[in-house]
């Protein structure tokens, strides 16, 4: 028997998963939170950080690759000579300072106070200003990359991190030899060999396959410390999706378990990995990735740039199709606000006499009510709107409050913002003729609440798929390793064998379809109102805060 092993680095934990390459069988799955969790308010010594700080240490995701990997291997008692090969997957962009010796920044004493020596992660918000004043020198350039990405740049990607830190500490700039995605460093230290994915460089550091990252002459217009930073900075191989990293060496087995010698692909980002585990691997059927925020993912014939599309990336989710992406940057997170902030104690002691999470007791309430019952309407801005806006700045609301007003209908219309905001992305999509026939979830959220995933069938008026794996993206990079180990030849070959069909589809009410139909114009006008320049009062507040 042969296996292939998938790494998922989530925005809290790792996940492990061992897939039996006869059979398609997911044999064994291990866990590992992240100690320091995600460092918003302060640093382990007790440092301050700024708002919009999201920081990680990490050294957790060492900890985790050692634990989820030794710890499968050991749970299944697989040989690791029989495993064919190893893909992680990673949040993204989320990246650090390192020096050339692999050593991130943070580990040196005399940096171990420094914010900007720590990882950036993917929500790390702190950086727009350096984004503004990208897109801003890029628009009056005419540069081409910026085309790819609805003209405009996310705070959240790897360019206005790096410009950050050199513009804030330039010391921290000045030592470190590289500046990379997470999932590449992680490979880095199992294989000797520095190698940056195509995914990652694609989707969030403005590479494209054809011209490269942008030219030295824009950076000098940035800054002309700059100029360089591409050589200084990011120089590596970039490769796609599917091919060989680098294999394991004797310190990639020490941490990892892995017979040297086994074969190591490229990273992916999290949730592109998800793509191929979901059986998406054709035009017309899009993937909703979803748990602290949400990614929209479609595969299309053609490259065709346009307005509040995240990413356009040739062979940037499966070989021989532009990948083109989208997103939400507050869903999951959005529920966890309520329910941490504005659950009464009366509901959290019912949820715990019931052995129930508060999430289902919140669920079952807000069930009750008919499609507009509740009267309100949010806008799911609670973390910056990442599609079609790309406005980190833009901050949430509700509409229609009384003092009649429960938690269970705010919890509802919370739930329906963020269905609204995909409704958004999918007419987005049909605008720029990339066509959608089927959507699939994925992800926590999609398995386990399935009031939720009705009032999205009710409010995107088309079947809802829930994939069948609870761990696509371990799964997804499963399939990447057993196509670069050389056990499949093609994604397609490992989906007939490593991907389940769907568990459950969730057909839309015709009832609630006319109510939502109405409640999206209004989340239009208000989207449209708050998110595009009539009103900046969400923004303006932000920026007071």
């Amino acid at each position: 028997m042969k296996y292939s092993m998938g790494i998922d680095f989530g925005s809290l934990s790792a996940r492990s998963v061992l897939v039996n390459l006869t059979n398609g069988e997911v044999i064994g799955s291990c866990v590992s939170e992240y100690r320091h969790a995600v460092m918003d308010e302060k640093l382990p010594s007790g440092v301050t950080l700024g708002a919009d700080w999201a920081l990680q240490h990490p050294e957790d995701y060492l900890d985790a690759l050692s634990e989820v990997s030794n710890g499968v291997i050991k749970e299944t008692g697989v040989s690791p000579t029989d495993i064919v090969g190893l893909c992680i997957d990673f949040t993204a962009s989320t990246v650090m300072p390192v020096k050339s010796d692999t050593t991130p920044l943070c580990f040196l004493d005399r940096y171990k106070d420094n914010p900007h020596a720590y990882v950036k992660m993917w929500k790390h918000h702190s950086a727009q200003p350096y984004a503004d004043k990208l897109r801003e020198v890029a628009e009056a350039r005419n540069e081409k990359f910026l085309t790819y990405y609805s003209g405009k740049v996310s705070s959240e990607w790897l360019i206005p991190k790096l410009w950050q830190i050199f513009d804030e500490d330039r010391s921290v700039y000045d030592e470190c030899d590289k500046f990379i995605e997470a999932g590449d460093w992680i490979n880095w230290m199992l294989t000797g060999t520095e190698v940056r994915s195509a995914c990652g460089a694609g989707y969030k550091a403005c590479w494209n396959y054809n011209d490269g990252y942008p030219s030295k002459e824009f950076f000098k217009a940035l800054d002309p410390g700059l100029e360089n930073v591409v050589e200084e900075k990011l120089s590596a191989p970039v490769k796609p999706l599917g091919s060989v990293a680098g294999y394991i060496n004797e310190s990639g087995n020490k941490l990892s378990g892995l017979a040297i010698g086994t074969p190591v692909c490229v990273s992916v980002i999290d949730a592109h990995a998800a793509v191929p585990a979901s059986g998406v691997t054709s035009p017309g059927k899009l993937l909703m990735i979803m748990g602290t925020s949400t990614c929209h993912m479609v595969l299309g014939k053609t490259e065709k740039p346009y307005p509040g599309i995240c990413g356009i990336v040739k062979d940037g989710m499966i070989a021989g199709y532009f990948g083109y992406e989208a997103g939400q940057a507050c869903v999951g997170d959005h529920f966890d606000w309520f329910v941490n902030n504005c659950t009464p104690a009366e509901y959290v002691n019912e949820a715990k006499d019931r052995r129930i999470s508060i999430h289902t007791l919140l669920s079952e309430k807000a069930e009750k009510y008919a499609a507009g019952e509740s009267g309100l309407l949010a806008l799911d801005w609670w973390n910056g709107c990442r599609s079609d806006l790309m406005e980190s700045r833009l901050t949430g609301a509700i509409f229609g409050m009384t003092l009649q007003t429960k938690p269970e209908e705010i919890y509802r219309a919370l739930i329906e913002a963020t269905a609204f905001g995909t409704k958004i992305i999918t007419d987005m999509f049909s605008d720029a003729d990339v066509l959608i026939d089927e959507i699939y979830a994925c992800g926590g959220i999609a398995k386990k609440n399935p009031f939720m995933m009705q009032i999205y069938a009710d409010i995107l008026d088309k079947p809802i798929y829930i994939v069948e794996s609870e761990q696509a993206g371990a799964l997804g990079s499963a399939m990447f390793a057993a196509v670069g180990g050389g056990f499949f030849k093609t994604l397609d070959e490992a989906a007939s064998v490593m991907v389940k069909k769907p568990s459950s589809v969730f057909v839309p009410n015709p009832g609630n379809t006319k109510t939502y139909a109405y409640l999206f114009g209004e989340y239009k006008k208000l989207h449209d109102y708050f998110g595009k320049g009539e009103n900046d009062i969400l923004t303006n507040l932000k920026n007071l805060k």
